[in-house]
């Protein structure tokens, strides 16, 4: 660094995003078959982008809301909640966030004191390992049991805790590898979080988008974790909202208000133009959200298809969940999947993410993204197979 210039430990101990550097030289090839951005291309639904005119018409997103979320969101997602997960909940139990990301950030921040320890699945989001380090806690990456469709290790888990882990976070379905963890696995880290007294934060975004006759299980849906789980949703999946940044999150009321502190914080409030399009998509009809889960279901299978047909390039598992798929790279080349990644872009004009983003168990993967068209799929296979079939 230039004499002068400072940059805190907690931020320049964060490497730079894998992800976000794959886009960006993506940007620089004309024509490429993307298949790296977890970002529906199917565009929000009518009605919802209908309801944002017409708060913005009637001039009721000028100002700031409640820093919780406008009451009327807030009720929506309690009848919600109830109705989708089997969640009890309050208003004054919910907190509307910059989407699922922002209600993690908080939640972490509430919860973690400097050095703390927080367990994470691997492979997992990296802004999830991010966040626990911003938070000057201590992330422990525990590798899933990739030969199990990425099952939980409980042996693993186990012998993890100190008595210094205060929290453990957890995606599912799973970003990137689709995989789901079961209501059994579930339950048996319910009964850990209970015993040793730590707090589960979930990320639940793909909730809506589980395959194969599986069914979506919320930790909060147990009576026992009152206190102990801390549970992330957002709107920006279920209804092709990346760009509104809106999501929420239940707690107990008596966390409710110290993960505010942060929220205020990080945000203020969530975007109130946004609000009242989450407001739309929750009391509008739901046949987009049965629409989507068909089309990503198509497309899962179409791209394990296109896999199966380059098994001398791939191993994977069949995604039970998400819009999203982790195939192994057999090419001796591929153990560095950074430079697999940059090499099929500039090769082949095909645009994925490198399995290290999600942690060092992400090593020698990628993750494909099959929210796209068929003819996205296609074409990227078919470059594929130009280059390694």
């Amino acid at each position: 660094m230039k004499d002068g210039i400072r940059i805190s430990k907690r931020v320049s101990q964060i490497p730079k995003s894998a992800i976000h550097e794959m886009t960006r030289l993506s940007k620089q090839i004309d024509d490429v078959a993307f298949l790296s951005w977890a970002k529906p291309t199917s565009g929000t639904p009518k009605h919802i982008r209908e309801a944002a005119i017409d708060a913005i018409s009637t001039g009721l997103v000028g100002g700031y809301s409640e820093n919780a979320g406008i009451v009327p969101l807030r009720e929506a997602i309690v009848r919600k909640l109830k109705r989708d997960n089997n969640v009890e909940a309050d208003v004054s139990q919910i907190l509307v966030t910059v989407g699922a990301i922002e209600g993690l950030s908080a939640a972490v921040m509430a919860t973690i004191d400097p050095g703390d320890e927080v367990l994470l699945f691997t492979p997992t989001y990296s802004t999830h390992i991010q966040q626990v380090r911003m938070a000057s806690g201590k992330p422990v990456l525990i590798p899933t049991i990739e030969q199990k469709g990425y099952a939980l290790d409980f042996d693993a888990v186990k012998n993890a805790i100190t008595p210094m882990t205060r929290a453990i976070i957890c995606c599912s379905p799973n970003n990137p590898t689709g995989s789901i963890f079961s209501e059994k696995e579930l339950r048996k880290l319910a009964a850990l979080a209970l015993k040793y007294n730590l707090t589960i934060i979930t990320d639940e975004a793909y909730e809506y988008f589980l395959y194969d006759d599986l069914h979506h299980f919320s930790l909060a849906s147990i009576p026992e974790m009152k206190g102990h789980v801390i549970s992330c949703y957002t709107f920006t999946k279920t209804y092709a909202m990346t760009g509104w940044r809106i999501g929420y999150l239940h707690a107990d009321e008596v966390l409710i208000p110290q993960i505010a502190k942060a929220h205020i914080t990080f945000a203020i409030c969530a975007p109130v133009v946004s609000q009242y399009a989450a407001l739309a998509a929750l009391e509008g009809p739901q046949d987009c959200v049965a629409e989507f889960r068909d089309h990503y279901l198509a497309a899962r299978n179409l791209m394990c298809e296109r896999l199966d047909d380059l098994n001398s390039v791939f191993a994977y598992h069949k995604p039970a969940g998400s819009y999203l798929m982790f195939p192994r790279i057999l090419l001796e080349e591929g153990q560095d999947s950074m430079t697999f990644c940059k090499n099929l872009l500039q090769k082949g004009k095909v645009s994925t993410t490198p399995g290290i983003a999600f942690g060092p168990g992400g090593e020698g993967h990628l993750r494909l993204s099959f929210c796209v068209s068929f003819d996205e799929i296609n074409k990227a296979f078919d470059r594929i197979k130009t280059l390694y079939g």
